[in-house]
């Protein structure tokens, strides 16, 4: 199983990267988890084709993790798109997802797809079975706008891939990555606090109660740009076999 870094930037784009958005691919899985504004053309740029992706997994409905939905739903629609796509994430989804289509696309929520597209209400601490893979929502902290937010812990083709979303230290961080062969996680800055994200010290001091497999640290500020870590570093492009 594979997985590519299509952006792991920040909100403000810090170093020049692109929105959150992972793609992950094996023999029988095809899914993005999180599509960030820049989703788009950033999958286009790396030959990705959005049509063949069969499940976007979304953790928060901020415009840097959620943003670029309406533009790859807008492109299915006029490249004729005939799969099936499952969209899933937090409780709010479909009321969320055609506000922001209207927002953005006006009356585009209520054209009729070409495709079937099914949304999911994913509960925290709750397994779900999508298509081939399992996934397992874990509520984490990151403010009172742009919520429920779930980090997520997710089996697919005798891997595990567990992401922290954007949040502050909380215990759920714990179950969500303990023994992960890959444990995604955001380190916003090195060592100050930052309401409702995570630094890297904070991180580091409790990955022995993790024990993920791997760690990759993604979602990095200017201030954790300019440091040096004795963990792996998320850049735009990144390919990581799992």
């Amino acid at each position: 199983m594979q997985l590519r870094f299509i952006g792991c930037g920040d909100a403000f784009g810090s170093g020049g990267r692109g929105n959150t958005c992972f793609h992950v691919t094996g023999e029988r899985v095809n899914f993005l988890i999180d599509c960030g504004a820049s989703s788009l053309p950033a999958l286009k740029r790396q030959g990705i084709a959005p049509n063949d992706i069969e499940l976007i997994l979304i953790t928060h409905f901020h415009g840097d993790h959620f943003g670029g939905l309406p533009f790859l739903l807008l492109d299915a629609q006029f490249s004729r798109r005939s799969r099936p796509l499952v969209v899933a994430g937090p409780e709010g989804i479909e009321a969320r997802l055609a506000q922001m289509m209207e927002a953005l696309f006006e009356n585009s929520s209520r054209t009729k797809q070409r495709f079937e597209l099914n949304l999911v209400t994913l509960l925290p601490e709750t397994t779900f079975r999508l298509g081939e893979i399992n996934v397992t929502p874990f509520p984490v902290v990151h403010g009172l706008s742009g919520g429920p937010f779930l980090a997520y812990r997710i089996e697919a083709e005798g891997r595990t891939v567990a992401y922290t979303a954007d949040t502050e230290w909380t215990e759920a961080l714990v179950p969500l990555g303990r023994d992960a062969d890959l444990l995604i996680a955001e380190a916003y800055t090195f060592e100050r606090q930052v309401k409702n994200h995570l630094s890297f010290k904070t991180l580091e001091a409790r990955l022995a109660d993790i024990q993920p497999r791997r760690l990759i640290l993604t979602h990095m500020s200017d201030d954790m740009l300019d440091r040096r870590v004795p963990y792996e570093t998320a850049s735009d492009e990144l390919i990581v076999n799992i």
